[in-house]
C-alpha cells in the first residue's frame, strides 16, 4: 500500500529549514531524534533535560530521558546523510581558496594537492583532472561515478550522490553500515557483526528495507487517512465557526434593533403618561380655580354681613338695634342656611404603577437560547426542509412563550393578585396580556364606577391595549431563553472599561507609493501618535483627530517595524537592528540584534529614558546612551528557549507585558523577569496573541486578529471579557497603543486607524 501524499524532493529537504535545530536555530549538530520524531542537537536536548524528563519544544510531549543520557536517543542517520551532502557542497569557494585534490598527497604529488576539478560520488573525494582521469581507468574504481565539481557544487548531482552515499558507523570510523541485526534491530558494519553480533541473524540493508517498507507504508497510509479526516474535521470546524460568527452578527443586529424598539416604545409610553399627568393636573387646577372663586365670593358676602351685624350690636342704641333686628336676623339666617361648600371636592391623586417584573433583578427583556447546529439537507429537499424549519421555529417560539408566561406573573408583594386583577377584565384587556410598563392609577379604583366613568375607562383601556399589542410584537421578535449566568469575571457587570468611538481616518498619504502596512504605533506628544509604515519606509505623525503632521525622517533604506517614543528621541527596530534617532532624524546610535527573530518589538519604559526590545525570547533594556542596562528571560533561565515575545509593551507600574507565540499566551512580568501572571486559556479562541497595550490603570488590551477582537485583561493577566469586536468596525486589527492613558488607537490591515476613548467604570 502506497501513501497518498507526494514524497518530498531532496532539493526541498536541503533548501528548507529541515536541517535547522528548532532550539538554537542553527544547523543540526549530532542530531538526535525523540520518540515523537522531532530532531534536535544533542547539546540542546541536554539543556532541556530535567529530572529524567524533557518536553519536546514543538509538540510539548513529555519524553523520558534514557539512563545513559540524551546521547542514548536514536541518532538520525537520515539527517546526518543530508548534512554530509550539504557540507560537501559548501566545502569551499571555487574562485577563492579552491579545494585541493584528495589523492595527490597519497600518490607522492604536491603536499597540498592540486586544484580539484572533479568529485567521485562513491569515494566522496575531490579530484584534480589527472587523478580524475586515472580514477576512471583503474580496475577497482572504473565503475565509480566521477562528476564535474562545479556541477556538483551547484546541486546537479544531489540525487546521484544521495543514492551512492553510505552511512558511517559511529563506533568504527571509515566503516559503512551494511547489515541489520534482527534481534537487536541495530545497524551494523562489518566490524560490529564480527564482534558481539556474530551469532545473531543479520540481513543486508537493502533486503531489510524491502522486507520492512510495506509495513511502514501501510502505517503511513493509515496516518494519511487520519490526516484527511483531521483536515475534513478542521474544515467543518471552520465552517461552523463562520456560521457562528454570521449568526452572532445577525443576532447582534436583532438585539440592537429590539433594544432600540423597546426604548422607542418606552419613550412613547413615557410621553403618553406624562401627557395624561399634565392633562389631569390642568383639569384639576381649572376646577379648583372655579371652586376657589365661588368660595371667595361667598366668603366675602358672609364676612360683610357679619361685620355689619357686629357693628350694629356693638355701636347701635337700643332703638337702632331693634329697628334693624328683623333685617339682620333674616340675612344672617339666610346666610346660615346656605351651604358653605359646593359639594365634596374630587381629589384624584395620580400614582404610578410599574410592572413588578421590571423591578426584579432576574427580569430579562432580551434572552438568548443556544441550540445545536442543524445539519444541512440536500438541495432537492429544500422546500420540505424550509417548511419543516418554519414549523420547528414556530413550535420553539410557542414553547418559549409558554415558559415565559409561566415564569413571569405580575403579583403584589404579599403574593395575592392586585385589585385590578380581581375584577372582570374588559374585552380590550383580554386581548392585551403583556405587562404594563407605566400606568396612572387612582386610589379609589376599587369603588363602583358610574356608567359614564365605565365607558370612559373602557375607551382609555382600549387605546392602551392597541399600544400594548405593538409593544408585545417587539418583545416577541427577540424572546430567547435566559443566558447562562456570568462567571467570576466582570464582563457584563458594568465594572469594565467601555469603548466610545471617537474617529477613524486612513494613513495613506499622497506621496506613498504602496498601500500602508502599519507595524508599529506609539504616543508622540499630547494627543498625537507616531505610525510605523513598514511598506513605505516612513514614520508618520497624526493627531487623534486624523490630521497629518508630517514624518520623522529615518535612515535611508530602513523599514521601521516597531516604534517607541522616548524623551526627545524615537526608538525603532528595522530588520536586526535597533535605532535611536532624534525627532529630526539624526541617528544617535544603532545596535545589532539577534538574527534568529524575524521582527523585534520595541517599548518605552514609563520613565521615558530607557527602551526595551524583545530578542529571541528575552528582553533587553537600553539607556539613552545605548548601553545595555538589563537583560532577562520571563520566568528566569529555566525558560531559556521556551519564549518567543513577538509583541511587547510596558505598564505605568513598570511591568512588562508580552505576547508569547511559543507558549501561545500573554505573560506579565516585573523588571527582574519574575512572572506576575500568564494567560493562555480559551479566551484566546485558539489564536496567537497579538498586539498588547496597557492603560493608566493597568488594564491590558490584547488584539486577536483572527477573530477581529480586542479583549481586556486585568493587571495580573486574567481575562475579563471582550472590549472591541467586529460590531465596532474591527476588520483584521494589527497593532494598538494607548495615548494619554485613555485613548485606544487600533490600526487595521488596510491601513485605517480607529480611535476609541476608554471610559472607566467609575466615570
Amino acid at each position: 500500500m502506497v501513501s497518498q501524499a507526494s514524497s518530498p524532493s531532496l532539493l526541498e529537504a536541503l533548501s528548507s529549514d529541515f536541517l535547522a535545530c528548532k532550539i538554537c536555530l542553527e544547523q543540526l549538530r549530532a542530531p538526535k531524534t525523540l520518540p515523537c520524531l522531532h530532531t534536535y542537537c544533542q547539546d540542546c536536548l541536554a539543556q532541556l533535560a530535567e529530572d529524567g524528563h524533557l518536553r519536546c519544544p514543538e509538540c510539548r510531549e513529555t519524553v523520558p530521558v534514557p539512563p545513559a543520557g540524551v546521547a542514548a536517543f536514536k541518532t538520525n542517520f537520515f539527517v546526518n546523510g543530508l548534512l554530509d551532502l550539504v557540507r560537501a557542497r559548501a566545502g569551499g569557494d571555487l574562485r577563492a581558496g579552491k579545494p585541493a585534490c584528495a589523492l595527490c598527497p597519497l600518490m607522492g604529488g604536491t603536499s597540498a594537492g592540486g586544484p580539484a576539478t572533479a568529485r567521485c560520488l562513491d569515494c566522496a573525494d575531490d579530484l584534480c583532472q589527472a587523478c580524475a582521469d586515472g580514477h576512471r581507468c583503474t580496475r577497482q574504481t572504473h565503475t565509480h561515478r566521477v562528476v564535474d565539481l562545479v556541477g556538483y557544487r551547484a546541486g546537479w548531482y544531489d540525487e546521484e550522490a544521495r543514492e551512492r552515499q553510505a552511512a558511517q558507523c559511529p563506533q568504527h570510523p571509515g566503516e559503512a553500515l551494511r547489515f541489520l541485526c534482527q534481534p537487536c534491530s541495530q545497524l551494523l558494519c562489518r566490524e560490529c557483526r564480527l564482534d558481539p553480533h556474530l551469532d545473531h541473524p543479520c540481513m543486508p540493508l537493502a533486503e531489510a528495507v524491502r522486507a520492512r517498507r510495506p509495513g511502514l507504508e501501510e502505517l503511513l497510509a493509515g496516518v494519511d487517512k487520519n490526516l484527511a479526516e483531521l483536515e475534513a474535521a478542521r474544515m467543518v470546524e471552520k465552517e461552523a465557526l463562520a456560521q457562528l460568527r454570521e449568526q452572532a452578527a445577525r443576532v447582534g443586529t436583532q438585539v440592537e434593533e429590539a433594544a432600540e424598539g423597546v426604548l422607542r416604545a418606552l419613550l412613547a409610553q413615557k410621553k403618553e403618561v406624562l401627557g395624561q399627568l399634565r392633562a389631569h393636573v390642568e383639569a384639576a387646577e381649572e376646577a379648583a380655580r372655579e371652586r376657589l372663586g365661588e368660595l371667595e365670593s361667598r366668603e366675602q358676602v358672609a364676612r360683610a354681613a357679619a361685620a355689619f351685624a357686629r357693628r350694629v350690636l356693638g355701636l347701635g342704641r337700643e332703638a337702632e338695634i331693634l329697628s334693624l333686628e328683623g333685617a339682620i336676623a333674616q340675612r344672617l339666617r339666610q346666610l346660615q342656611d346656605c351651604p358653605w361648600m359646593p359639594g365634596p371636592a374630587p381629589c384624584l391623586l395620580p400614582q404610578l404603577e410599574l410592572y413588578p417584573g421590571l423591578l426584579d433583578k432576574n427580569c430579562h427583556l432580551l434572552w438568548l437560547s443556544f441550540e445545536k447546529q442543524q445539519p444541512q439537507k440536500d438541495s432537492g429537499k429544500d422546500g420540505a426542509g424550509s417548511q419543516g424549519g418554519e414549523e420547528t421555529e414556530n413550535q420553539r417560539e410557542d414553547e418559549a412563550k409558554t415558559e415565559r408566561q409561566s415564569r413571569v406573573q405580575p403579583q403584589s408583594k404579599g403574593g395575592a393578585q392586585t385589585p385590578k386583577e380581581d375584577r372582570a377584565q374588559t374585552p380590550q384587556e383580554d386581548g392585551a396580556q403583556t405587562p404594563k410598563l407605566e400606568r396612572a392609577q387612582t386610589p379609589k379604583e376599587d369603588r363602583a364606577q358610574t356608567p359614564q366613568e365605565d365607558v370612559e375607562a373602557q375607551t382609555q383601556r382600549g387605546s392602551r391595549s392597541n399600544k400594548k399589542r405593538k409593544f408585545k410584537g417587539r418583545f416577541k421578535s427577540v424572546s430567547r431563553e435566559p443566558s447562562p449566568a456570568p462567571g467570576p469575571n466582570l464582563e457584563g457587570s458594568g465594572l469594565l472599561p467601555r469603548p466610545i468611538f471617537s474617529c477613524s481616518f486612513p494613513t495613506r498619504m499622497p506621496g506613498d507609493k504602496r498601500s500602508p502596512r502599519i507595524t508599529g504605533l506609539c504616543p508622540f506628544g499630547p494627543r498625537e501618535i507616531l505610525v510605523a509604515d513598514e511598506q513605505n519606509r516612513a514614520l508618520k505623525r497624526f493627531s487623534l483627530n486624523g490630521d497629518y503632521k508630517g514624518t520623522v525622517p529615518v535612515p535611508e533604506g530602513c523599514s521601521p517595524c516597531s516604534v517607541a517614543a522616548l524623551q526627545g528621541a524615537v526608538a525603532f527596530s528595522a530588520g536586526a537592528r535597533l535605532y535611536l534617532i532624534s525627532p529630526d532624524g539624526e541617528v544617535q546610535w544603532r545596535r545589532a540584534l539577534s538574527l534568529s527573530q524575524a521582527s523585534h518589538a520595541v517599548a518605552a519604559m514609563p520613565s521615558g529614558d530607557r527602551v526595551a526590545v524583545s530578542v529571541s525570547g528575552h528582553v533587553e533594556v537600553y539607556n539613552m546612551e545605548g548601553s545595555l542596562a538589563t537583560r532577562f528571560i520571563p520566568g528566569g533561565k529555566a525558560n531559556r528557549g521556551l519564549r518567543a515575545l513577538v509583541f511587547l509593551t510596558t505598564s505605568p507600574q513598570g511591568n512588562f507585558v508580552g505576547s508569547d507565540w511559543q507558549q501561545n499566551s500573554v505573560v506579565v512580568c516585573d523588571g527582574l523577569g519574575q512572572v506576575i501572571g500568564e494567560y493562555g486559556g480559551p479566551g484566546l479562541h485558539g489564536c496567537q496573541p497579538g498586539s498588547v497595550s496597557v492603560d493608566k490603570k493597568g488594564y491590558i488590551f490584547l488584539t486577536l486578529r483572527e477573530v477581529n477582537k480586542v479583549v481586556i485583561l486585568d493587571p495580573k493577566g486574567s481575562l475579563l471579557g471582550d472590549f472591541l469586536t467586529a460590531y465596532h468596525g474591527l476588520e483584521k486589527p494589527r497593532v494598538t497603543t494607548i495615548v494619554d492613558g485613555r485613548y485606544l488607537v487600533v490600526s487595521l490591515s488596510n491601513g485605517t486607524i480607529h480611535i476609541f476613548r476608554v471610559r472607566s467604570p467609575d466615570s
